[in-house]
């Protein structure tokens, strides 16, 4: 394990043979990251052999993360030079532009690229960072997009000194990037990519980060993260991120110890953390992940106990970690290429973020970051995230994979009502196949990831790959599983499968909030209702979305204000186990209403939540140590 301490480095995520020479790219960009105050990146363009009227596009999405964009919105003042004279350009669409020019000679692009989104998924720069995406800056060159490319950012050395220095960037040894082709102290830094693709998948980092690395099977793994405090402990965050690599590793490919054992489909790997105020995300890529967290959330010097954030955050890691397998190599065969100027639908995104979603906790377990208790509280919070959506008796994990570009990404107050998570359900069909063979004593969710990985060669799969390898290793047909629990929106069988597995389930009394229906925000003495649960008390007594509860009391003459929900416990007298009537006032469009409301009772069984706990330790001890 090596570490070192801030200083100024660009960090790129992919790698390719250092032997690669630096020859000339049928596509090449030039990126200029010298205007940080108004946030600016300046491309320039140059394809070697143009077609006659050349054609040029901006992706609409990005993989990992399935909603329309529109990265073109912030791309401005395109011009074509050939020859050194201007020429003209039409746009075709919201993303196409074609080109007044002949086939020739050279042909030279120039615009610039607005980036103020401080996510993982398109551009940002200021003064004191960068990061990019391909897929937000590079215009694809049509026709070209499967030759070689290459990236140069030329201009460092003209940002404020404090952030970038010539001298850092000519004398740091830049090794993250195998696929860097030479080291230029006065031009920049010039990277090669086989195609688009390559590029796309890519992303890059520049400011003044920490960054520390370890190597796993030969496998150098670097670590950077921007925007972190003084009292940042990175040597607790290398060491348990390593813990998450060996066990995931370990999980493809063997134990280390193993003859069979073997590396992982990459020679080298970067986690690029950007830590903010408040933000929490990842994006996946073949050889790196761009994650973004709460810096509260971070370990620090002096701290013995792990926070839940910072769990969260390892788990974050375990999940963009595990991508690198699941989604980026083996994939939907509807990823077998990518088509960047539109959707790509697939009904198996339960499978390659549900099941990734399962594997991220649990691995976290046999990495020994957490133990049973702590992964049965996380287990217990994705099953009552989705026994408490009404959505989930409405759609299914297939349906809501196809829907993600309409329905996950663009979510509103009736989210909940029509739909589940691919995510937090698809985790849970992933329990249910994992308890299931381990209860039928043949065979275990982890072989039938690994022997997918080998079916398909670590490339495009389909859900009758999945359904052939249950069925080759359990003896059996899971048909009737797959159409209930994947196409089906039905209850699972958690209790029963969970109760085989060694694990206890108490029912315990619902939270306020769910016995009525309804999801709230509290802030300065108010509360607003931001969602009504379809079939909930709250519903059936008339709440709208929007609504301002004001008061709330046994008659309607006799109201109490409400600055909070839980003051309704001071207001309002219950009977154990009767409903109670309400009156409860609200302002809507300025005029106020009073809603006659009828309170389930505590004990309504429909309405409980689960706390888990370990019942038998053996069994619990052999399902979560795999």
């Amino acid at each position: 394990m090596a570490t070192s301490s801030p200083k100024s480095i660009l960090r790129s995520a992919l790698r390719t043979p250092a032997r690669a020479k630096a020859a000339t790219a049928a596509v090449h960009y030039a990126i200029d990251a010298s205007d940080v105050h108004a946030h600016l990146y300046r491309v320039t363009l140059t394809i070697a052999k143009p077609a006659k009227n050349q054609c040029v596009s901006l992706p609409v999405w990005i993989p990992g993360s399935y909603m329309v964009r529109e990265f073109s919105k912030h791309l401005q003042k395109l011009v074509a030079m050939q020859n050194g004279k201007p020429l003209t350009i039409a746009q075709l669409d919201k993303r196409h532009w074609q080109v007044a020019n002949s086939s020739a000679q050279p042909l030279v692009l120039h615009y610039e690229v607005y980036a103020y989104d401080n996510s993982v998924r398109t551009a940002w720069l200021d003064a004191q960072r960068g990061f990019f995406n391909g897929t937000s800056l590079c215009l694809q060159v049509e026709g070209q997009t499967a030759r070689v490319h290459h990236m140069q950012i030329k201009t460092l050395q003209h940002v404020s000194a404090q952030y970038y220095t010539t001298k850092n960037i000519a004398n740091y040894s830049i090794s993250t990037s195998e696929n860097l082709i030479k080291k230029d102290a006065k031009h920049g830094n010039t990277y090669a990519f086989a195609n688009y693709d390559e590029l796309a998948d890519t992303p890059f980092e520049m400011g003044n980060f920490w960054q520390g690395s370890f190597t796993v099977r030969g496998v150098v793994h670097e670590f950077v993260v921007a925007g972190a405090p003084p009292t940042f402990d990175g040597k607790r965050l290398l060491a348990d991120t390593q813990k998450i690599v060996e066990a995931e590793i370990a999980f493809w490919h063997g134990a280390p110890s193993a003859k069979t054992a073997a590396k992982p489909p990459f020679t080298h790997y970067v986690f690029m953390l950007n830590a903010v105020d408040d933000g929490y995300g990842g994006l996946e890529h073949r050889a790196s992940t761009a994650l973004i967290c709460n810096r509260r959330d971070l370990p620090r010097w002096a701290q013995k106990k792990r926070s839940d954030g910072y769990t969260t955050l390892l788990g974050l890691i375990s999940h963009e970690y595990f991508h690198t397998w699941n989604v980026k190599r083996l994939r939907p065969a509807e990823f077998a290429s990518y088509d960047y100027a539109q959707e790509q639908y697939t009904e198996l995104l339960w499978f390659f973020e549900g099941f990734t979603s399962y594997y991220d906790d649990l691995l976290l377990r046999r990495a020994a970051l957490i133990d049973n208790a702590q992964y049965l509280r996380l287990l217990n919070k994705t099953i009552n995230q989705v026994m408490q959506t009404p959505g989930a008796r409405v759609q299914s994990v297939a349906q809501s994979s196809f829907d993600a570009w309409v329905k996950y990404y663009r979510q509103d107050e009736n989210t909940p009502n029509a739909t589940v998570s691919y995510y937090t359900k698809g985790a849970l069909v992933a329990l249910c196949f994992d308890l299931t063979l381990r209860a039928e004593g043949t065979t275990t969710l982890d072989a039938v990831m690994r022997a997918l990985w080998a079916r398909c060669k670590a490339g495009p799969m389909t859900e009758a790959d999945f359904a052939a390898e249950l069925q080759r290793l359990a003896g059996r047909s899971f048909a009737p599983e797959l159409a209930q629990w994947v196409h089906g929106t039905a209850d699972l069988p958690l209790n029963h499968l969970l109760q085989q597995a060694g694990v206890q389930i108490v029912e315990d009394a619902p939270q306020l909030a769910q016995r009525l229906g309804l999801r709230v925000a509290e802030t300065g003495g108010t509360v607003q209702v931001k969602v009504v649960l379809r079939g909930g008390a709250a519903e059936q007594a008339g709440f709208c979305v929007g609504d301002e509860w004001l008061a709330v009391g046994d008659k309607p003459a006799g109201l109490w204000r409400l600055s909070k929900l839980e003051d309704m416990a001071l207001y309002v007298r219950e009977r154990a186990n009767q409903p109670t009537t309400l009156h409860a006032l609200v302002s809507r469009d300025k005029r106020l209403h009073t809603l006659k409301l009828a309170l389930p009772a505590p004990e309504r069984a429909d309405l409980a939540t689960w706390v888990l706990r370990t019942g038998d330790a053996s069994k619990v001890d052999t399902w979560l140590a795999g």
